[in-house]
């Protein structure tokens, strides 16, 4: 990976391609989450101190949140398993990020069981 650029904007990019296309909430949440797994895949072998990585992955993080919880109540429950295991990798990577995914994802979790 040395001297290789990061484009956090190339990978984006190909989500927002996707939404253009197809669009399927089922698949908007598979790709978001995978991005966000492949992203904590990167920081724990590469350690990158990058405030705008961590920015990304965050917001990614949220936007996989909305796209599970726009799915039906029975297709959630592997996504939501996915996303909270992706919290606890936070830990690692400093900066507060375990802390945002956190808050999101109490957040997500309150406003999921307000509209049961």
């Amino acid at each position: 990976m040395k001297n290789q650029p990061i484009s956090v904007s190339k990978a984006k990019r190909a989500i927002a391609n996707y939404k253009k296309a197809i669009g399927r909430p089922d698949g908007m949440a598979e790709l978001s989450i995978y991005y966000c797994e492949e992203a904590f895949g990167f920081l724990e072998t590469c350690s990158l101190e990058d405030e705008s990585y961590f920015v990304a992955l965050i917001r990614m993080y949220e936007r996989s949140l909305k796209f599970v919880l726009s799915l039906p109540p029975a297709e959630r429950a592997t996504y939501l398993e996915r996303l909270d295991k992706l919290r606890s990798r936070g830990r690692h990577v400093g900066w507060g990020v375990q802390d945002e995914l956190n808050s999101l994802w109490y957040v997500a979790v309150l406003d999921e069981h307000q509209d049961e």
